[in-house]
């Protein structure tokens, strides 16, 4: 949905024309908006493709037409202007609870304040106070604002919270006095970054608090009651556990999994249906009509019940009512993992370890994906090389025949002008090739991608975009132009597994579909402990609508094989 990202730019719109001075209706304007729609239950998309956006109260046609032009391009020229009017700094000031921009414009202009580390030297050095208006307790105020700030302004990447919350789950679904658990919130659904890792459980809640308090991986506990705790475990992350009566179990685990939007929606479609929802259940009156499973809440209001995934007001509850939800890649569909690197280039694990833990996943294959040489800071192997280590995978498979085939792949490295570092020759005696992007990453690299794609040997590109979680945009891409390639060149597109990567992201993976681009879900995994992550590619894939059928290592070694084999006779090679 776009509705947060719109909401968040009129927010700082507001933040920017307050720090300016400007007239405080025009403040106030901007303000109201993004509260709207971040408030809305229904996609802005929707309304605007509808022609509803008057309906909206406060958005005249100046507002409109910056919505309509955000939607259309994913900016709003007139912003991008306003924001170099002032200094970006500013931005990172005004997380602070509590600071708004008057504050930090005296902040600047009087003290030359600029980030957080310059308004913590100035509040040790006493400098605020001997500004008008500064007292003891604004300024501790402040100090206090900064605090809660650096505590909690770092989300969770997905696959720091999944780690936590299946370790917890799987300590506490043993004991005796556990009758049903799971993880729910955004880890449910598999978001890239989480806030809080949230649990729910049932059963004997005194016994259940107590254990969870006292898990060896609990670093301190926050709170806790007769039904509900908050610790903090050893990685740093806080852990909140609830124990729910089980007539409730169901409601509450809808209700907590989220997401907002989904629940707005469908708290509005169980009350024109006569009934009331809310984490206690589905109610006729006083009378409970279901909550003990989500299915049975779902399938009382006429509906099919969407997956955790997906419940996020773009699609699914309507997809639900028509009975026509998609069936999405399964956890347990995934027969391979097509991107792994050994030690032979700058993997930790050998060959045959590799091998052992993919028998260990229940896999029928496995490809060996280690970087070309061109990429030297990754140990990248020259083609004498690679020649090598494919007579170790031969041995390897006779070893293990009738177990795994481990596939000879490569990560072959897209050179700035689209060529790849290795000829064809060497890729030509390859099981699977995966083509990836190392350099350049502020360039465009449509072009680059499109022409390597191009190339018969090419299966998949690998991490499309090119982004890292919190640390690196993706480089600039066509990404409708590069989904049809895809799909005319028969090259899959990787939703990498990694867990700071996530790339095809979600949103990306459900508009490829529409292109018919196939996919693989691979971990990119560097040592054998990685291998796990390709749960958090699928939750990926699920959160952007991906369907079974169009995941390649989704099927047998022989649908695999013929997808190479198919792209190969396309451009006339064997």
């Amino acid at each position: 949905m776009k509705n947060k990202e719109l909401a968040d730019i009129f927010d700082r719109w507001a933040d920017i024309l307050e720090f300016m001075g400007d007239n405080p209706y025009h403040v106030r304007a901007y303000r109201n908006a993004a509260r709207l729609i971040r408030d809305l239950s229904e996609d802005i998309e929707i309304l605007a493709k509808e022609g509803r956006l008057t309906s909206l109260p406060g958005i005249g046609q100046r507002l409109q037409a910056k919505i309509l032009e955000f939607l259309r391009t994913g900016k709003i020229s007139e912003f991008e202007k306003l924001k170099h009017q002032v200094p970006d700094t500013i931005f990172t000031l005004l997380d602070i609870p509590g600071v708004g921009p008057k504050t930090v414009k005296v902040l600047y202009e009087k003290l030359g304040i600029r980030s957080l580390e310059d308004l913590k030297r100035a509040i040790e050095r006493g400098e605020l106070l001997k500004l008008p208006g500064f007292g003891a307790k604004k300024v501790e105020k402040i100090r206090k604002g900064i605090e809660l700030l650096e505590k909690s302004s770092g989300r969770i990447l997905l696959g720091v919270a999944v780690f936590i919350a299946d370790r917890i789950v799987n300590q506490l679904k043993e004991l005796p006095a556990v009758e049903r658990i799971s993880v729910c919130g955004s880890t449910r659904r598999m978001k890239e970054t989480v806030g809080d890792i949230d649990i729910l459980a049932t059963g004997k809640n005194e016994e259940i608090i107590k254990a969870f308090v006292n898990l060896p991986n609990v670093k301190e506990v926050l709170w806790q009651g007769t039904k509900k705790a908050s610790v903090i475990v050893e990685e740093g992350e806080q852990v909140d556990l609830r124990v729910i009566e089980k007539d409730s179990y169901g409601a509450a685990l809808q209700y907590f999994t989220g997401s907002k939007a989904h629940n707005i929606h469908l708290r509005t479609l169980a009350l024109k249906s006569g009934y009331k929802l809310n984490e206690y259940g589905l109610f006729k009156g006083d009378t409970l009509i279901a909550g003990k499973s989500e299915e049975e809440i779902y399938k009382s209001l006429g509906m099919d019940t969407p997956p955790p995934e997906i419940r996020e007001n773009t699609g699914e509850i309507e997809a639900a009512l028509n009975h026509s939800l998609p069936k999405l890649v399964d956890y347990t569909d995934i027969k391979g993992d097509l991107h792994v690197h050994s030690n032979w280039s700058d993997g930790a694990s050998t060959i045959e370890e590799i091998a052992l833990k993919a028998i260990e996943m229940g896999y029928e294959y496995v490809a060996i994906t280690d970087h070309s040489k061109s990429l030297k800071v990754a140990g990248g192997l020259s083609e004498e090389e690679f020649l090598k280590r494919n007579e170790e995978i031969d041995k390897l498979n006779e070893k293990f025949k009738g177990k795994i085939k481990i596939l000879k792949g490569i990560e072959v490295d897209i050179l700035p002008d689209g060529s790849l570092d290795l000829s064809d020759e060497i890729l030509s005696q390859l099981d699977f090739v995966v083509a990836a992007i190392h350099s350049r990453f502020t360039q465009d690299n449509t072009e680059r991608i499109l022409k390597a794609m191009e190339n018969p040997y090419v299966n998949a590109i690998a991490h499309p975009t090119g982004r890292i979680i919190g640390q690196r945009d993706g480089y600039p891409l066509d990404l409708e132009t590069l989904f049809k390639k895809a799909a005319e060149t028969s090259t899959a597109l990787e939703i990498n597994a990694y867990y700071n990567r996530l790339d095809l992201r979600d949103s990306h993976c459900r508009l490829a579909q529409e292109f018919g681009v196939h996919f693989v879900i691979s971990t990119d995994s560097h040592h054998v402990d990685h291998m796990w992550m390709v749960k958090l590619g699928v939750g990926t894939a699920r959160r952007g609508w991906v369907q079974k059928k169009s995941v390649l290592n989704a099927h047998p070694l022989r649908t695999l094989l013929r997808f190479v084999k198919e792209k190969r006779m396309k451009f006339g090679v064997k």
